[in-house]
């Protein structure tokens, strides 16, 4: 196979942070793989500065393999980077890079290897997934997903190439988010019974959502396979107020719940949203019509529950000469290939999450060549 280093410079040096396009990489990529003769498709978001590709190899009649990967990355700005994050830099082994290990490293091993499956013969195909804006919520795979179903694709499983150290991943914790922002009535602190508190009334929900997340520490499910083994809640935004001396007219809360399998992110989010359009928005109104209470949902994804024994695992232990399975607490498009393409799917790929958001992410040469081996493996196993 050619040498995935070079691959990865490539992608890292197209800026894909989330706010920007991603249509130079997605050009670049789509023309080197229709260069080697692959079907591709390209599904592009409402705007059309966005697109995600749907990249075939093998024959069209047979269900396949998915190899699926994002091409956005987080943010670089006000983070103490040793060298330009764009510009892939290699020092003992190590690649550095925005996006090296999350998860550009993986997309570049299975571009390198694009030209041996084309060869190969296969008998069972191969579709390489390349979506975008998934650092803000898995939102450009749901569309390739629909556009999958919509071909009549029903593919045998799908590896997602996150950073799990090659490590073969059976579960993610699925999540929902939202912002509550209440609109109280401003006046002069010296009449503060006169007013409705925002801030106080967005105190209020926070310990609502403290409290049910620390139900779920005390009595919840647990799962031993989770590094943190239970469901958790919390509030992490708050913005509110403009003067002391000003009861505060406004105040939003962004809020979270990340749940094992087993739990509801979204039924536990619904049940937080609900104490505050059903309890404090009437006692709000109660003292003012006007007040009241705003919902705007941030980010919803389910988890994922892949049994160890499902044939999908199995594979991916063989592939990746493993023995054991793990899950991971962080969120990943596996869960919704499985929830809306009935796919079963796993997590596998180079790279460290914990290397992940930083400055000097990096990937080694080591973890491309284990992630090349995987891919050739999944070749080998395709023309069976």
């Amino acid at each position: 196979m050619p040498d995935s280093v070079a691959f990865l410079a490539t992608l890292v040096a197209f800026d894909t942070v989330s706010t920007r396009s991603n249509l130079p990489l997605i050009d670049w990529v789509e023309a080197f793989a229709r260069g080697h003769g692959a079907a591709v498709e390209r599904v592009p978001d409402a705007s059309g500065n966005k697109a995600a590709l749907w990249i075939s190899v093998g024959p069209g009649d047979k269900p396949g393999y998915v190899l699926s990967g994002h091409s956005d990355v987080v943010p670089v700005e006000g983070q103490p980077w040793s060298s330009d994050p764009f510009v892939l830099r290699e020092e003992a082994g190590r690649l550095y890079g925005r996006g090296t290990s999350d998860m550009k490293g993986f997309l570049a091993v299975c571009l390198a290897a694009l030209p041996a499956m084309m060869t190969a013969g296969l008998s069972t195909p191969i579709h390489l997934a390349i979506s975008y804006d998934e650092e803000i919520g898995c939102l450009g795979v749901r569309p390739l997903i629909a556009r999958m179903l919509e071909r009549g694709l029903h593919p045998r499983g799908c590896f997602v190439g996150e950073p799990t150290g090659m490590e073969v991943v059976v579960g993610h914790k699925g999540k929902s988010a939202a912002r509550v922002t209440f609109r109280g009535l401003a006046c002069h602190s010296a009449l503060a019974p006169q007013g409705v508190n925002a801030v106080e009334y967005a105190a209020r929900f926070i310990e609502h959502v403290r409290l049910s997340a620390e139900a779920l520490v005390r009595d919840g499910r647990r799962d031993a396979l989770y590094d943190v083994p239970h469901t958790t809640g919390l509030s992490s935004v708050v913005r509110g107020g403009s003067a002391l001396n000003i009861v505060p007219e406004t105040c939003s809360v962004e809020f979270e719940y990340r749940a094992i399998g087993g739990d509801d992110a979204a039924a536990l989010a619904a049940a937080a949203i609900a104490y505050a359009t059903d309890i404090l928005a009437p006692m709000m109104q109660a003292v003012d019509p006007a007040c009241g209470v705003a919902i705007e949902p941030l980010i919803d994804y389910p988890g994922l529950e892949t049994r160890p024994e499902a044939e999908i695992v199995t594979l991916a232990k063989t592939l990746a000469g493993r023995n054991g399975h793990a899950k991971v607490s962080y969120g990943t498009e596996a869960g919704l290939f499985e929830a809306l393409g009935n796919t079963p799917s796993v997590v596998i790929g180079p790279g460290s999450i914990a290397r992940a958001h930083k400055a000097d992410e990096y990937v080694t040469r080591d973890e491309l060549e284990a992630c090349a081996a995987f891919i050739h493996q999944l070749i080998a196993h395709s023309c069976l």
